[in-house]
């Protein structure tokens, strides 16, 4: 009956002369007003997220290829950094790791397609206020490139706007194919029940006789649309990554040092499966950082400066810093943001200019307390002067790292390595000046976020053997990890079992009083449920702090547990 009803009032309306429309379905259903649009929302706001996409790789793209425009998703993720709350860092450490950038980039991408959707379904009706919407987050992102990014306003201006023009025009084409804007008309007006209409700039719905494409082939657009956004954004990012400044030429090698470190000793590491090795791989070291992508930097125009609290200021090249005489050490580098157990920190072989020196030779005024490294894209770092002047200390301009040249991503050209320092304090990659002030004068990057001003690296130890939840045989097997106390070295390590006494494990030969040492015990493992944790003391005599507490505002602090399931 309900269908027999619903042909009988199409009968009557087209009798009548009102205007008749097909529903998305395909069948008769009551008279829409002019101007309404039938397609599904779903539909429009799939025609925006491709949209967005394009407008996001024509972006990306023009950031590859042309000199001096910045990529809109790097500046968004640079004005990001820069607003971010205090305690963000630790929680975005606890929760991505080194993977924290790349988080952070999905989330924007993830962001602007959620708006581009929006946008989408708004211009069903009105494309002149999609585009706006457009026009409005690439505006934001020009802004943010020349605030934040240091873009030069041209170069904002010119990928905002192909970036909008783009994204606008990739909206009107795939709405027209998915028949956005269809209303109804007077069947005798076309000789057909309803005809094709998009909104014009205005925002004015302009029919025409262009009857929308079925749905199945504007999903096909929309995905071949998506698809070459995506190899688009992709290959822009990767031009972008690999620009000139951004890739070590092989001109930068460097000279042997003076006195090169020894080859580690066999004592210096235990041959147990499963521990983390003594020196930590480049590609594997932890990089924690504020940069999005690695900052380019021309090597020919390049210079190291030493301002501030000086009687002479000074500017070094590549090639100055290269000619002196070069010195190693190893050196142990942790993230505050660290956890008890974590993996953010390495231990690496380091090479370069002692800081010692040059500051001694720009002659340090009195009361010049702070030295503040400032990187290329403007990050700061600030630690006392003592650190770096003081007898027994190492501290480096380094321009190596395992014996070869200072990768990009580590901070070539030069970098400043403080054993002993927590690196958000002093660890400052793509280094471009040395500032001499007080410590009254200046806080660094973290500090105004709640972070310590001054942050000698805890002594901590860790259970790399075996896992937390692991099961093992009965009988002996081994426990080791590392500990670490960088500038004041580690004296001891003990291990407890299920709260019974502590059991001294033996520490291999420590390659300096700067980097972490392994530690073994062998444990006899008897069926059951087993807890175990690690404390270690420092060549000072100082116990590592039992109480867990979180890595703000100074480090982490506590024992590392675990426990293991026997039998």
């Amino acid at each position: 009956m309900t269908a027999r009803r619903g042909w009988a009032t199409a009968a009557r309306v087209a009798a009548r002369g009102e205007p008749r429309v097909t529903e998305d379905h395909g069948m008769p259903g009551r008279a829409r007003r002019p101007g309404q649009p039938p397609q599904r929302t779903a539909d429009a706001a799939l025609a925006g997220v491709a949209a967005g996409a394009v407008g996001l790789a024509v972006s990306e793209l023009a950031a590859g290829l042309l000199p001096g425009v910045p990529s809109l998703v790097v500046s968004f993720g640079a004005l990001v950094i820069a607003l971010q709350p205090p305690g963000a860092k630790e929680l975005v450490a606890s929760l991505f790791g080194t993977t924290d950038k790349a988080a952070l980039n999905i989330a924007i991408v993830a962001v602007a397609l959620a708006i581009a959707a929006v946008a989408g379904v708004v211009g069903r009706t009105r494309l002149s206020l999609a585009t706006a919407v457009f026009a409005a987050c690439a505006g934001l992102g020009a802004v943010a490139a020349v605030a934040v990014d240091e873009a030069t306003p041209l170069g904002a201006a010119l990928v905002a706007t192909v970036s909008v023009t783009a994204a606008a025009v990739t909206l009107r084409w795939l709405l027209l194919a998915a028949g956005a804007g269809r209303r109804a008309e007077p069947a005798g007006a076309t000789g057909q029940g309803d005809v094709s209409a998009l909104p014009d700039g205005g925002g004015q719905v302009v029919a025409g006789p262009q009857p929308g494409l079925d749905r199945r082939r504007f999903l096909r657009l929309s995905g071949i649309t998506l698809g070459v956004a995506a190899l688009a954004g992709g290959l822009g990012r990767l031009l972008l990554a690999s620009r000139p400044g951004t890739v070590v030429p092989a001109s930068a090698a460097l000279p042997s040092p003076a006195s090169p470190l020894p080859t580690p000793a066999p004592e210096a590491a235990f041959p147990v499966a499963g521990l983390t090795p003594l020196v930590t791989p480049s590609d594997e070291f932890f990089q924690i950082d504020t940069a999005l992508i690695t900052p380019g930097v021309d090597l020919a125009a390049w210079r190291l400066r030493v301002t501030g609290m000086v009687e002479r200021e000074l500017a070094y090249s590549y090639d100055d810093l290269r000619a002196m005489p070069l010195a190693e050490i190893w050196a142990t580098l942790a993230c505050v943001s660290n956890d008890v157990g974590g993996d953010l920190i390495g231990n690496a072989r380091w090479a370069g200019v002692p800081l010692k020196g040059v500051l001694e030779a720009a002659r340090p005024l009195p009361g010049a307390t702070q030295v503040v490294g400032r990187s290329v894209d403007g990050f700061t770092a600030g630690f006392p002067t003592a650190w770096a002047l003081e007898p027994g200390r190492e501290p480096l301009v380094a321009l190596g790292m395992n014996g070869a040249v200072l990768p990009a991503e580590h901070g070539f050209p030069a970098r400043l390595i403080v054993p002993g320092l927590f690196g958000y304090v002093s660890a400052t990659k793509w280094l471009a000046e040395i500032e001499l002030t007080t410590l009254e004068g200046f806080d660094g990057y973290w500090v105004p976020l709640g972070w310590a001003k001054e942050a000698p690296i805890l002594t901590q130890s860790r259970i790399d053997v075996p896992r937390d939840g692991e099961r093992l045989a009965t009988g002996m097997v081994d426990v080791a990890g590392v500990a670490w106390a960088p500038d004041r070295g580690i004296s001891r390590v003990e291990v407890r079992v299920d709260g019974d006494a502590w059991q001294q494990a033996e520490l291999s030969r420590p390659l300096s009083a700067a980097s972490w040492v392994q530690w073994r015990l062998r444990w006899g493992a008897t069926p059951g449920s087993h807890a175990m944790e690690v404390r270690a003391t420092d060549g000072s005599g100082m116990v590592q702090a039992e109480q867990r507490t979180p890595p703000a505002p100074d480090g982490a602090r506590g024992y590392h547990r675990i426990r293991v399931q026997v039998g």
